[in-house]
């Protein structure tokens, strides 16, 4: 058993204090708290390097009962600033396990807190929004550490967690070349494509319509990722100019939110985002509902798409917000959810089926 008994505190920006006790890596760490609904899949969530810049919490209580492997993970590390949970399983058992969760924090330098009420925490951010927060390790100053909170800002992140240089991953008996436009790519995203037959070329998120068009791509993939989509300029005015040469595009939560500002519509940020592997979408145009896992805290405004240019595709069935649009102007469309969805469930993996299609189908 572990003799992990270390106190930390975690400290909202409103001046709420949760005392609690320190795993993963000793330190302080600081960044806007966010919780999801995930039961499983904590190594894939962990991974995502959607979260860059937001400490996690998991409602589910119980968190690392099938310990870790160097399977699961999403992204080549961890990108998250912080990790929350009520308890943490010291003696995993799995057949894959390899590890516990606490080592893999410590590995990773990855902050964490347990032994909290995170059902408390949670109505706090469900009632008062998104808010920033710090878990501090040992003795505190709590008026310093509210300046530092209150003045931290998630920005600048998918610089990041983007590949510096192109990277290629060649599928058998390949049929198609698509270019996956990494603005923080989960890796299921590339595994759903190479094994329909696609060549994968994965893009950083800065690189130009030129260099983009230079793979002669047969599709273009745009990629989840963290932080505020109208904070992208760059990869924004590179996609409005890739609209105009037709190539056949697939985009997934920040990629949806990027091709929707580059095609005239906004964005909005969510009072506290949908994060979990159980929320309900309908495909307008099947009838159909479907489970779906998603990490976002900003969505497409539905009623800001031009008419002539898209539509509305997909709807949370929650809240109502837009989670997909078709677009008319281009052989596009997008979803804010995670069809690749590792973990959660796998309902929506047809849409990478309809990108098949878009490319040729019977290529």
């Amino acid at each position: 058993m572990s003799d992990n008994k270390r106190k930390a505190s975690l400290i909202l920006a409103d001046g709420t204090v949760f005392e609690g006790r320190g795993f993963g890596a000793e330190g302080n760490t600081a960044g806007e708290i966010v919780f999801t609904t995930a039961m499983t899949g904590y190594q894939e969530t962990l991974t995502d390097p959607s979260y860059c810049g937001q400490i996690i919490t998991q409602t589910f209580p119980l968190i690392g009962n099938y310990g870790v492997n160097e399977i699961d993970p999403e992204s080549r590390g961890i990108a998250a600033a912080g990790y929350i949970v009520r308890e943490w399983c010291e003696q995993p058992s799995n057949f894959r396990c390899a590890g516990d969760i606490d080592t893999y924090l410590k590995k990773l330098n990855i902050v964490g807190i347990y032994d909290i009420d995170t059902r408390r925490l949670t109505r706090i951010i469900r009632e008062s929004g998104v808010m920033n927060g710090a878990i501090i390790s040992g003795e505190y100053d709590k008026n310093e550490v509210l300046e530092k909170i209150r003045a931290y800002k998630v920005g600048e992140v998918v610089s990041k967690v983007s590949v510096k240089e192109k990277e290629y991953f060649p599928a058998e008996n390949a049929k198609y070349n698509v270019v996956l436009m990494d603005y923080g790519y989960k890796f299921n995203i590339r595994r759903e494509l190479v094994k329909r037959g696609c060549n994968v070329t994965v893009m950083p998120y800065n690189a130009s319509a030129k260099e983009i068009t230079a793979q002669n791509p047969d599709g273009i993939m745009l990629s989840n990722g963290p932080g505020d989509p109208a904070e992208n300029t760059i990869s924004i005015n590179t996609l409005r100019e890739l609209i105009a040469e037709q190539i056949p595009t697939f985009g997934i939560c920040l990629g949806h939110q990027l091709l929707a500002l580059a095609n005239g519509a906004k964005t909005e940020k969510l009072k506290y985002g949908h994060r979990g592997g159980n929320q309900p979408v309908r495909d307008i145009a099947l009838d159909r509902t479907f489970i779906t896992s998603q990490n976002h805290g900003y969505a497409v405004v539905g009623g800001s798409i031009p008419t002539d240019v898209g539509e509305v595709s997909h709807i949370n069935g929650n809240d109502g917000t837009c989670e997909g649009v078709r677009y008319k102007n281009a052989p596009a469309f997008t979803v804010q959810f995670h069809p690749e969805a590792c973990g959660g469930p796998h309902d929506t993996s047809y849409l990478f089926d309809e990108f098949i299609k878009m490319m040729g189908g019977g290529k």
